[in-house]
This record gives structure tokens, sequence and C-alpha cells, in this order.
């Protein structure tokens, strides 16, 4: 990893760190509730909060539902500004296929609904497995080039370049490169807003 690569990864995991310890802090919540909430260790928390780990898709998805912000969110820096632009290879890279393959969260809003924007690019034989993310979240991709299988709830849906899928994504999910050319798509992925709670699968609205 070069050194701005290595500085791009120690500066969201610094921003995760202060993002998540003053969220749960504003709450106040132990790491035992955050824990329960989200399904993700307390063990794993003390981490995320000390800095001390780079934490996969899957779990800053479960920290950001259980607080009832999306993972930009999580990303934010200190400085808040009004409006902001960014250049794709600025965006954090949040997934790594073991083939050369990767996510970047191009942008997010949080109100009223939470809306991310991804760009995904899967290498030939890479797949990526999610979790069911809170009720009512909703996924749409758009498939830029190659083709892509997506497969809800265990039926799989083949997408090619200049087609587009829209699915209910609060069950389990995946996207799979299984031909013999790179994939790229964009994903945007909608969530209602609230913080979930994965003990109960219940939603209730965020704190002012």
């Amino acid at each position: 990893m070069t050194d701005a690569g290595a500085g791009r990864v120690s500066a969201v995991t610094s921003a995760v760190a202060r993002q998540v310890r003053e969220l749960r802090a504003a709450r106040g919540w132990s790491f035992d509730e955050l824990a329960g909430r989200s399904g993700v260790s307390k063990g794993m928390l003390v981490q995320i909060e000390g800095a001390r780990t780079n934490p996969s898709i899957g779990t800053l998805c479960r920290v950001a539902d259980a607080f009832g912000v999306n993972i930009a969110r999580l990303l934010e820096p200190e400085e808040e500004t009004t409006v902001r632009i960014s250049a794709a290879g600025e965006a954090p890279v949040l997934w790594r296929g073991d083939r050369g393959g990767s996510a970047r969260l191009l942008s997010g809003i949080g109100e009223p609904d939470l809306v991310e924007l991804w760009d995904w690019r899967l290498h030939p034989g890479e797949t990526h497995h999610s979790p069911d993310h809170p009720r009512g979240t909703r996924e749409a991709l758009h498939v830029l080039a190659g083709t892509v299988v997506v497969v809800v709830d265990g039926v799989e849906h083949v997408i090619r370049a200049g087609e587009t899928i829209e699915f209910h994504a609060d069950r389990e999910h995946g996207y799979r490169n299984a031909g013999d050319e790179p994939v790229r798509l964009v994903m945007v992925v909608v969530t209602p807003s609230g913080e979930w709670d994965r003990r109960t699968r219940s939603r209730r609205p965020r704190p002012d």
C-alpha cells in the first residue's frame, strides 16, 4: 500500500473511531448496549473506538444501523460543509475482493431517509455476500460494464451492462461475477431512518 493509501485508511479509521465514540456517548449507551443493538462484539467495538482496527463493511453497516445513521455519517470529518465535492479516487474503499475488486462509498445523505451511493467493481470469480439490512431497506444497482449475478433470497438474477435491478434488501442478498470480464456497477442503498435494534428486529426514531 502506498503512503497515500495508508493515510486514507488511517483517516477513515480515525473518523469512525470519533463518530462511534460521540454517537454512543450522546445516547448514553454502554459498550454492552451497543453490542446488543448492533450484533457487533464488545471487543470489536472497543477496538473501533480506539482506532485500532479497520472494520469490515458488514461491521460498519451494523454499527450505523444501530445508531440510525448511514455509513457515510461514520466517515464524516470533523468539519462540516454546506457543499461537498469529491473525486472518486478520494472515496473510501470499504471492501476489497480477493482478486482486485473494490467497493467505494461515493456519498451519503442522512435526511430524511438514509441514502448511500456506491461504486462497485467485481473481478471474475469474486463474490460479496451481504446480510439482511434493516426492515424497509431497498437497493438499486445499475451495471456499467460486464454481467453480475445478483442473488436475493436465494434466487439468482443475471444483470447485464445497461440494465438496472431494484430489490428489497432487508433479506439476505449478494453479488457475484461469474463471467470472464470485470464488472462495474453503481449502487444506491435507501434505508428508512431510525435506530435499528437487532435484538428485537425493531426500529425507533433517532434522537434529535
